[in-house]
């Protein structure tokens, strides 16, 4: 592993992840609350499986870099997270809004997979570089079944 400012940061980065996708998972426990059509309910539905992988890999990078998940920021994203799902029951266009929430989501999250994989190769670390690589897969796989369902 390359210096400590580096290691710090990509723990950052790490912690930063976990608490993205413990919000995705509650945006997306909502947008399953609230979808009537079956297949996007289930597309939905396996994407939140994907998800909780997503994170137990990150809690699981973060425990082997000698950290823990971060409070503070999980809060964060829970909180926004949790007013989204208030936003969501009172849509009137749930469908287009919640492929628009989507799409944007997914875009996000594979920005900051790929922002994570190249601080872990700096940082010389070949598994969250991995974890990376695979979460942002499922990410991309997922953006373009919205796409597709558009």
């Amino acid at each position: 592993m390359a210096d400590d400012k580096l290691k710090e940061k990509l723990v950052e980065y790490v912690e930063d992840a976990h608490a993205m996708e413990q919000s995705v998972s509650t945006m997306l426990e909502s947008m399953i609350s609230t979808t009537d059509d079956p297949e996007i309910r289930s597309m939905l539905e396996h994407h939140k499986q994907e998800t909780e992988e997503h994170e137990r890999r990150l809690r699981e990078r973060l425990d082997a870099l000698g950290a823990g998940t971060s409070t503070r920021k999980q809060a964060q994203t829970i909180a926004t997270a949790l007013m989204k799902g208030v936003g969501d029951m009172a849509r009137t266009d749930k469908p287009g809004k919640n492929a628009r929430d989507g799409f944007v989501t997914e875009h996000m999250e594979i920005a900051a997979y790929e922002l994570l994989e190249r601080l872990a190769k700096k940082a010389g670390d070949p598994e969250t570089a991995e974890v990376a690589r695979q979460n942002r897969a499922d990410e991309q796989a997922m953006a373009r079944k919205i796409d597709s369902n558009g």
